[in-house]
């Protein structure tokens, strides 16, 4: 038996909450405890003593639970009656609590009837034991209520699917009718408490959720309509909303369900009258709604061809959504979908549904308003409700589903003219923007052709208050709208006066909706604009200072557009006049004989991100660069080497020039070749001196681009991956490896990149094991893009054809032979033991297949190696991570693949590693003291 006084005192540590090493220390030993075979008997000394502190009975419940789960494979089959017995009396002990030591020797009790096939009376044992004496019964209808929610849930518990069937069946399709019978009798019991009552609405739900239940048995059960009388109990009313909302949810075949669905829905219209009855009442309300909308959802269809008989729960939900609290209302939103799809499919749409769906639109806009000025919403109410009204927006897309999106949007017109038609003293911002945010939701559904409603929209914008609120709602109108004016171009004009004046407004917000609103209309309307390209240079001089970035970035951004739709000619002197005003900042700022202030570097910062967004919209003009480009990549170069010779150590301004260099290289394309090789000693030189990434992800991108160019450009690729070697070797003999994800990043896939171009520089017998020891380390960071990048590239190393000896390779193929071969002999095991560390560690779930396989071609390639590696690579691993059984076994499975030359076994070896450690992990994730 375990050590009870060592198992206390690891508790204990959990109670009083120590440092984290405390902490891991105690959660370790007690993993290891509760996988161990002597748990068993521990914990049911300590359930059964009367000295064991309640922290100690619970922790043996879980483990119990937590056994039968992953561990039952220690009890041999012909024990496991002692071990019923021993749960059923530790759980009769307990049947007055407390609660989650029934819950856990309860859902013990469900995994061991899972896996016990000979226990086939398990709920008549569980009835006859717990059903007949009033204080056990609590303890049956939880174990009754847990038995499907696990038989559905649990997806640990070692079952296959023909077992798992099996027992479904067995455990619960077979005892649907005696269980029915069960609560019908315990509901209707002469003094039953609402305790006893709620457990049974509870346990009715599991078992309908289960799907085992046939649904025609509740018509003729006395449980549905003490379910809806139950509606009338503050203490019952949560649970049967839900047992209710459950039964509907179930009868979603209707066909097969019509004679229930005929007794549940007049009761259910029968409430309607409650939300006027208990409209003070918001969790009554709440409630409600629930049944309505789950009633609507179900039975749409039924509600399309039979409105005189199902209207009602349309008005009933109407209603629920014109509730003024907004927590309640968006219970029905997805009714209001799922019938917009049915009636959309219809040639016509009957008066009462338009009607039905008009209201919600004009509810759904009042929901839209913001709360008055002398009551405003503050932190994160305010941005919960800004969330909330895009999800409105979508309720009022379906209005325009039903009603046509013309009609909604004269509609929602009409109500800010109306409402400006009023004195001014009279009109709340409030009331003009909440439309205003209608018509910009409803703009994702206009019809480009509409001649109608979008122009009198459009018109009226001009007119409307200058509140900054109603400003920004009217500017992101127009962002939505550019689509519709790209065909309309007579309305660009007007868009842009707003816009402009939008910029000098002093409110941030309205300036970035201005933003937005120029990017789109360029955007969408860029061969309209051509000709005011000019303007928007003269009007960006002018206003771009008093921007803060990301407006004037979105401006950058939106001339772009327009320059992208011109003549190739035309478009480059376009574009190198706008980026010439960047590069002269960027030349003057590395030509002064002084370092820059920290406002100036801001301001090249900046630049280069305005530049990068150019760039990235314009694209490439191809090889044949237009005259106006012809010297530009060698200029350009000129003014970026001097600028990082002088600030590339600060990795900001290193990270935001070589964003530009990066699409730099895609926009002269092969005119890059006349400076590429004094890029690449740049970038050499700079992540020499910095260890900054940016510099490494520039040299893998030239040498992606240009990796089959010879001569003086191959010698730069030699020396940058070199350079690169050292730098990256030092840095992880002098920081943690933790701290370097970035830059192993960066690291890995420029070697993937030399690898593929340039495997002479790679397989360099003094550099590979540099790039190998690297890649290594790269797989003990938790960082699933670095752990991929390192799989992958390894994966192309060892499948490299010049380890395939049956293929002619040409000569220096036996040299990155020998070079790889000569790498596994110093570094194997240690590569051996990331692999394994990894995959029941912390590699992502997606590259469980390529560690396998990768395992598979190190054991084949270097099978006397691999065997002599593992036991210690096992040895080191912590039995916290995989157990001391598991690594034997997996020891053992590999030697007798790799003695037999029987390879694919040792995939199979990997495959069942994992799998037990993964078991183990669960555990952990699970929790000491979890559920």
């Amino acid at each position: 038996m375990a050590d009870i006084p060592a198992l206390l005192a690891a508790l204990d540590v959990f109670a009083q909450a120590p440092d984290k090493t405390s902490l891991d220390k105690a959660n370790n030993w007690l993993q290891e405890f509760q996988h161990s075979p002597e748990a068993w008997t521990t914990c049911n000394v300590l359930l059964l003593s009367q000295d064991a502190p309640p922290a100690a009975k619970v922790f043996a419940a879980q483990t119990f639970r937590a056994k039968v789960t992953y561990d039952l494979a220690q009890v041999a089959p012909a024990n496991l009656p002692a071990l019923r017995d021993t749960l059923l009396t530790a759980l009769e002990a307990y049947s007055s609590g407390p609660r989650n030591i029934i819950v856990q020797l309860s859902l013990a009790l469900a995994g061991l009837a899972m896996q016990f096939p000979a226990w086939d009376n398990a709920v008549d044992t569980m009835i006859s034991k717990f059903g007949s004496n009033p204080s056990t019964v609590p303890t049956l209808l939880q174990f009754l209520t847990l038995l499907p929610e696990e038989m559905h849930t649990n997806n640990k518990i070692p079952l296959t699917d023909d077992d798992w069937s099996d027992r479904m069946s067995v455990l619960l399709a077979n005892n649907v009718k005696k269980v029915l019978d069960l609560l019908t009798v315990y509901i209707q019991a002469s003094g039953v408490t609402t305790d006893i009552q709620n457990q049974v609405f509870a346990c009715l739900s599991s078992w309908i959720i289960s799907g085992q239940v046939n649904l025609a048995d509740m018509t003729t059960s006395p449980l549905l309509g003490f379910a809806f009388e139950a509606l009338s109990s503050e203490q019952l009313f949560d649970a049967v909303v839900e047992l209710i909302c459950d039964i509907i949810h179930e009868t979603q075949e209707i066909d097969d369900n019509m004679a229930l669905i005929e007794l549940v829905v007049p009761r259910v219209i029968a409430l309607k009258p409650l939300l006027t009855k208990d409209r003070e009442n918001p969790d009554k309300i709440r409630g409600y709604a629930r049944i309505f909308a789950e009633a609507g959802e179900t039975y749409r269809m039924l509600i399309v061809r039979h409105p005189e008989t199902f209207y009602p729960i349309v008005e009933a939900i109407a209603e629920c959504s014109a509730y003024p609290d907004l927590d309640i209302v968006p219970i029905t939103f997805q009714f209001w979908d799922r019938l917009a799809q049915v009636i959309g499919k219809k040639s016509s749409v009957p008066p009462i549904f338009t009607q039905a769906y008009r209201s919600v639109m004009g509810v759904i806009i009042k929901h839209l308003q913001f709360p008055p000025d002398a009551t405003p919403l503050t932190g994160q109410e305010a941005e919960d409700f800004r969330s909330f009204r895009h999800v409105m927006g979508d309720t009022l897309k379906d209005c325009c589903d039903v009603l046509e999106t013309e009609s909604c949007l004269l509609t929602t017109y009409e109500m800010i003219a109306s409402a400006l038609s009023r004195s001014q003293d009279t009109i709340s911002w409030q009331e003009i923007e909440a439309p205003l945010f209608a018509l910009r939701s409803m703009g994702a559904v206009i019809d480009t052709k509409d001649d109608t409603a979008v122009p009198k929209i459009l018109q009226l914008i001009p007119q409307l208050p200058l509140h900054p609120r109603v400003r920004y709602a009217a500017l992101l109108i127009v962002s939505r709208y550019t689509e519709w004016i790209n065909m309309h171009p007579d309305y660009i004009q007007m868009q842009l006066q707003y816009i402009s004046a939008g910029f000098e407004d002093t409110d941030l917000e309205v300036c970035a909706a201005a933003g937005q609103a120029l990017k789109y209309l360029c955007q969408d309307c860029k061969q309209h604009l051509v000709e005011v390209l000019p303007t928007l240079h003269t009007f960006l001089n002018s206003v771009g200072s008093k921007l803060v970035q990301d407006d004037r970035r979105q401006i950058y951004e939106a001339i772009a557009h327009v320059i992208s739709a011109m003549p190739m000619e035309k478009a480059a002197e376009s574009l190198k006049s706008f980026s010439l005003d960047i590069l002269t900042l960027i030349h003057s700022i590395a030509s002064k004989p002084d370092l820059a202030t920290k406002e100036e570097l801001k301001a090249v910062s900046d630049g280069l991100e305005n530049l990068e967004s150019m760039l990235y919209v314009v694209g490439a003009f191809g090889e044949d660069l237009p005259a106006a480009c012809q010297n530009t990549c060698q200029e350009a170069w000129s003014i970026f080497q001097a600028f990082l010779s002088k600030y590339g150590s600060d990795p900001e301004l290193a990270e935001r020039t070589t964003r530009v260099l990066r699409y730099g290289l895609s926009f002269f394309d092969r005119a890059v070749l006349s400076v590429a090789a004094s890029v690449v000693a740049s970038m050499s030189m700079g992540f020499e001196a910095t260890g900054i990434a940016s510099y490494l992800w520039i040299g893998g991108k030239l040498i992606e681009r240009f990796g089959d160019e010879e001569g003086e450009l191959h010698s730069a690729f030699a020396e940058l991956f070199q350079s690169a070697s050292s730098k990256m070797t030092n840095l992880l003999q002098m920081q943690p490896v933790g701290t370097l994800s970035d830059v192993l990043e960066d690291y890995i896939k420029l070697s993937s990149q030399t690898l593929r171009q340039i495997p002479d520089i790679y397989f360099n017998t003094s550099l590979f094991p540099l790039g190998f020891q690297a890649a290594c380390a790269a797989l003990t960071i938790v960082h699933s893009d670095v752990v991929y990048s390192a799989l992958e590239l390894f994966q192309e190393i060892f499948n490299h054809q010049c380890l395939d000896p049956l293929t002619p390779n040409p000569p220096n193929y036996i040299t990155f032979a020998n070079a790889i071969h000569s790498v596994m002999e110093t570094q194997g095991a240690n590569f051996v033991g990331c692999l394994l560390m990894g995959l029941v560690g912390d590699f992502p779930p997606e590259s469980d297949s390529l560690v396998i396989s990768l395992f598979r071609i190190v054991a084949t390639t270097w099978p006397t190696q691999m065997l002599s590696w593992l036991p210690d690579v096992l040895q080191r691993m912590p039995t916290a991570t995989v157990s001391a059984s598991a690594k034997q076994k997996f020891l053992t499975e590999v030697t007798a693949a790799i003695a037999e030359s029987r390879f694919d076994q040792v995939r199979y070896g990997v495959m069942t590693f994992h799998r037990e450690s993964r078991k183990l992990r669960d555990r952990r994730r699970a929790g000491v003291l979890g559920r």
